[in-house]
């Protein structure tokens, strides 16, 4: 195998310069393809957020809209079942008022008035307390200090 020496490239080199320019050309060239993916990603990314910025104002737009429209409407139902306005459609209805003579009341066999609940009660059961086994409450420690002590004094 014949291994060129480096003076062989620099002859080469000086023999065709273009060489030279050929390969700044293309360093040139690959950063500036760099550059231009880099700036393309960073457009792509400015546009998607304004995109869903824009999307988050005109649906803040449409909340505060149908809030707006839903107070108009509890408005609107508050005016049309005040007792001013109830009265004054009953009577265009043909409704009068009633005096307490002309009520009748009606018994129905088999209902009874349902009692109320008592929710507080006058004697409270007595709560008794768990007992633990005493080998629940052991520590660990003591658990080891019980072990360590029992061999001693049995040779005492």
């Amino acid at each position: 195998m014949n291994v060129p020496n480096v003076t062989h490239y620099i002859h080469a080199y000086k023999i065709a310069p273009w060489r030279i320019q050929v390969r700044w050309a293309g360093s040139v060239s690959l950063g500036v393809l760099v550059i231009t993916m880099v700036a393309s990603l960073f457009l792509y990314i400015s546009s998607r957020t304004a995109v869903a910025g824009r999307e988050i104002q005109n649906l803040s737009t449409a909340i505060i809209a149908n809030q707006q429209l839903s107070t108009d409407l509890q408005t609107d139902l508050a005016t049309l079942t005040s007792s001013s306005a109830m009265s004054e459609r009953a009577f265009e209805m043909g409704f009068q008022p009633v005096s307490s003579k002309e009520i009748e009341y009606l018994v129905v066999p088999g209902y009874f008035e349902p009692m109320p609940l008592i929710l507080a009660s006058a004697e409270l059961p007595q709560m008794s307390v768990p007992t633990v086994p005493r080998e629940y409450n052991e520590s660990l420690l003591d658990w080891f200090d019980k072990k360590i002590a029992v061999p001693t004094q049995g040779i005492r």
